[in-house]
C-alpha cells in the first residue's frame, strides 16, 4: 500500500508509527498513565480536542457535526513482557498490538484523516478506555455516563474485513466448602471431593442450560481454580468457576439458579461476581451498510461474527441503545498470547476502511437498504 498521505496531514507511515510507539509503552490495566499521555499529545498534535478524563480515558474529539459517533477502544494489556518488533514481512510482534491497540490506533489514525466535509456533518469522539482487561471496567463505565452517542463502534479484533454484532455475557463463581478433618483411612469423602462433586452438577448444569448446536448459544463453564488445605482440624477447598452465558441467559438468573443447585452442599458458601450481560446487535442499520461498503471498497467480503468472550460493548450496550460494531485489524486468536503479533498492512486496510465508512456515515451516503449492496456474508 502507498505511504503518501491518506488524509490531511496523515500518511500510511504516521498511522504505523502510532501504533508501533503505542505497542511499546507497556500498559497494564491501571497503568495505563503513560499511554494515556502519549496518545493525548498524538491526538492534540493531529487536529482533536484532546484530554484525560477523570477515569484516565484518553479522549480526542473531531469535528462539529449534529451526529456523534464514538470510537471506544482500551488501553490496557494483559501481562506479558514480549519483544517490539516489526518484521521483515511488516508484520508488528508485541503485547498489546492486536488486543486491543491496534484497533485503537486505527480508531485514531482514520478519524485524523478525515477531511473538512465529514467534519462538519459529525463528531467523532476516540476514548482510549483503562481497565477494560479488568473486572472493574473502569473507562467504559465512566464514558457510558457523560456521552451520548448516535452510533459506536468498539476496538477489538474482528479482522479488518470481520464486524463483529455481540458478545456472550459472563459470571464468576467463587465458591468455598469447609468440612470437619478425617482420617483418609476411614469412611466419608474430604472437602476437595465434595468440591468435585459439586463442579460436576454445576457443569452438568450448564450442559442443559444451553442450545444445542450452538457456541453463542451454549452456556460455556470453566474451572478458573482450585486448591484444598487442611490444618489438621478443618478442610477447606476453594475454587473459582467462570461462566460464558448465551442472550437467553441473563447473568442474574443464572446465579439464581447456581445457588439453588448448590445449595444441597453442606458447608458450602459462595458468592458472585462479574455480572456482564450477553449483547447482539442487528445486522442493518446506517453504520453496517456504511462499513460493509467500505470493506468492499477495499476489495474484502464483510462477515458478521459474534464472539464467546466479552468486550466493553457488554458495559456500553444498555447505556448507549443505538446501533453497535466492534471492529479492528487483527486475528483475536492471538489475545493474549505469546505470539500476539498484527499484519500493518491489514492494519493499513482497517485504516482505510474506517476512513470510508465514517466519511459515508457522517455524509449519509451508504445504501439505504441491504438489497442496493453486493451480497454479504451471514
Amino acid at each position: 500500500m502507498s505511504t503518501e498521505a491518506r488524509g490531511p496531514g496523515l500518511s500510511v507511515q504516521a498511522a504505523r508509527d502510532l501504533i508501533v510507539q503505542a505497542v511499546r509503552v507497556q500498559s497494564l490495566s491501571g497503568q495505563e498513565a503513560e499511554l494515556a499521555g502519549q496518545l493525548s499529545r498524538w491526538m492534540t498534535d493531529h487536529g482533536f480536542r484532546a484530554h484525560i478524563d477523570e477515569a484516565g480515558n484518553a479522549v480526542g474529539e473531531r469535528g462539529e457535526g449534529p451526529l456523534t459517533v464514538a470510537l471506544l477502544g482500551h488501553m490496557d494489556t494483559v501481562p506479558g513482557d514480549l519483544p517490539v518488533v516489526v518484521d521483515e514481512q511488516e508484520v508488528l510482534h508485541g503485547r498489546g498490538s492486536v488486543d486491543a491497540k491496534g484497533p485503537l490506533c486505527a480508531f485514531m489514525a482514520a478519524v485524523a484523516g478525515l477531511e473538512e466535509e465529514a467534519l462538519a456533518a459529525a463528531r467523532f469522539v476516540v476514548i482510549g478506555a483503562t481497565e477494560e482487561e479488568a473486572p472493574s471496567s473502569r473507562g467504559a463505565r465512566h464514558i457510558r455516563t457523560v456521552l451520548r452517542p448516535d452510533h459506536v463502534l468498539i476496538g477489538e479484533p474482528s479482522g479488518w474485513a470481520g464486524l463483529t454484532l455481540g458478545y456472550k455475557g459472563r459470571l464468576v463463581a467463587h465458591v468455598q466448602l469447609i468440612k470437619d478433618n478425617f482420617h483418609t483411612a476411614g469412611e466419608g469423602t474430604s472437602a476437595a471431593d465434595d468440591l468435585t462433586e459439586a463442579w460436576f452438577q454445576v457443569r452438568g448444569w450448564a450442559a442443559a442450560r444451553g442450545e444445542e448446536a450452538s457456541v453463542f448459544g451454549a452456556v460455556q463453564a470453566t474451572v478458573q481454580a482450585m486448591e484444598a488445605s487442611s490444618d489438621g482440624v478443618r478442610q477447606v477447598a476453594r475454587a473459582t468457576f467462570g461462566f460464558r452465558l448465551p442472550p437467553a441467559i441473563p447473568p442474574e438468573t443464572a446465579e439464581q439458579e447456581l445457588r439453588a443447585l448448590l445449595s444441597s452442599f453442606s458447608g458450602l458458601e459462595v458468592s458472585f461476581t462479574g455480572h456482564e450481560t450477553a449483547v447482539r446487535h442487528p445486522k442493518d442499520n446506517a453504520l453496517t451498510r456504511a462499513m460493509r461498503v467500505a470493506i468492499r471498497a477495499q476489495g474484502g467480503t464483510p462477515v458478521f461474527k459474534v464472539k464467546t468472550g466479552t468486550s466493553d460493548m457488554n458495559v456500553v450496550a444498555a447505556h448507549w441503545p443505538v446501533p453497535t460494531l466492534a471492529y479492528g485489524p487483527g486475528d483475536s486468536a492471538l489475545d493474549h498470547t505469546p505470539e500476539e503479533r498484527l499484519d500493518l498492512r491489514e492494519y493499513d486496510r482497517s485504516v482505510a476502511v474506517l476512513r470510508d465508512a465514517l466519511t459515508r456515515l457522517a455524509l449519509g451516503s451508504a445504501p439505504s437498504r441491504p438489497e442496493e449492496a453486493a451480497p454479504w456474508n451471514r
